[in-house]
């Protein structure tokens, strides 16, 4: 009989066992309070964009070179008696400074000897001219009578005047030999090479030195077709800056000194020269910019007036995204007319402040919504409300 009771009695008490412990997990489990919805949107950062008007800065490199080169030769013959210390490969002359001596004897002797003729030139004429006036003083006494040229020596004064100015034009010729005994330096030079020695025999038109000028220099700047839009209407006289890399690297000062007017028909490039004063420092006592050094030109462009700078990794396929004011990403195709260094300059497709995402999403979408970064709770709560 018991056992029959606890047959009935133990399924009830199994059931009932049952929906107590569910009702009891169930009120564990409740939560009190209403979870807050999470915000999945995107954080992006934005910065507002505003026109500037630009200086564009075109930059090229090139070669140093001097401004000019002279193959320096002797203009007499005889015998090389000295040469300047510094009348050296390598050595630096001033304008001016003798650079070597030919024997002078010889010159010397023939410049006394144009001077003794011009002396009996001009006493021939003196004599000549007072015969001249004897003749004239004959002529007036016997008024009545014909008297040829010949006569009063007109043709004999000629002449003795004739002479006179070959003379003088000896003397010169003479005068001109004696001075180029001595070879002087035409300009500020370096000397590249020599060629002569003491005690060598030099002929006339032998060379003896090749000098560069360093009183200037000049670099030739290809341009490019994409700066080539940017060049002023006139560049002749434009400052420029001229830089010398490494690592006791300088900058020094130049102009833009002209075109040479044509176009590069290998490279399509047009070339400017800039010219360099007192390259070696020599009056300036600045670093020297030597012959050959490879540089860095820079210089101003063109104005570019009311466009936007923008930073490269912004501007994807001519496309930047803007935040709109419900805070929605919006793709914007842009213009891009000049790029410097890591900047795009854009002057179609965007206006002044307008907010550009400078931290897109990785997969961005047009309408996107988002979370500005370090917006508060007020701009949070209206972002939510728009979603």
């Amino acid at each position: 009989m018991k056992t029959n009771i606890v047959r009935w009695i133990l399924p009830f008490a199994v059931l009932t066992l049952g929906g107590l412990g569910a009702l009891g997990i169930n009120v564990m489990a409740a939560d009190p309070k209403e979870k807050e919805p999470v915000d999945s949107r995107p954080v992006v950062e934005v910065e507002s964009i505003s026109a500037l008007d630009h200086q564009v800065v075109i930059n090229s490199y090139g070669e140093v070179k001097p401004y000019e080169q002279t193959n320096l030769s002797v203009q007499v013959s005889g015998e090389v008696t000295y040469w300047h210390p510094s009348f050296i490969p390598g050595g630096v002359i001033a304008r001016g400074d003798v650079l070597m001596r030919v024997e002078k004897d010889n010159y010397e002797a023939a410049l006394l000897q144009a001077e003794a003729e011009l002396s009996r030139a001009r006493a021939a004429l003196i004599e000549e001219q007072a015969l001249a006036d004897v003749a004239a003083d004959e002529a007036k006494r016997f008024p009545n009578k014909k008297h040829t040229d010949l006569f009063l020596r007109k043709p004999q004064l000629m002449s003795a005047k004739a002479a006179v100015k070959s003379a003088e034009a000896g003397l010169k010729r003479a005068q001109r030999d004696l001075d180029n005994c001595e070879v002087v330096a035409p300009y500020d030079a370096l000397v590249v090479s020599r060629s002569i020695g003491l005690g060598q025999f030099v002929s006339v038109g032998t060379p003896v030195a090749q000098l560069n000028n360093i009183e200037a220099a000049e670099v030739v700047i290809p341009i490019a077709g994409f700066d080539s839009a940017f060049l002023p209407e006139r560049i002749e006289g434009i400052p420029a800056t001229v830089t010398q890399s490494g690592l006791n690297g300088f900058t020094r000062q130049a102009v833009i000194d002209r075109d040479l007017g044509v176009v590069d028909t290998q490279t399509r490039m047009v070339n400017l020269v800039v010219r360099i004063d007192d390259p070696y420092g020599i009056e300036s006592k600045q670093p020297a910019l030597k012959f050959g050094a490879f540089v860095q030109v820079d210089f101003a462009g063109k104005t570019l007036s009311r466009i936007y700078k923008l930073p490269q990794d912004l501007v994807n396929n001519q496309t930047v995204w803007l935040l709109t004011d419900e805070n929605k990403l919006e793709p914007r195709k842009v213009q891009v007319i000049r790029e410097e260094g890591e900047y795009f300059y854009v002057n179609v497709g965007l206006k002044g402040n307008e907010r550009i995402v400078t931290t897109v999403p990785e997969y961005p979408q047009k309408g996107m919504a988002v979370k500005v970064a370090g917006a508060d709770s007020s701009d949070a709560k209206a972002s939510k409300q728009t979603l």
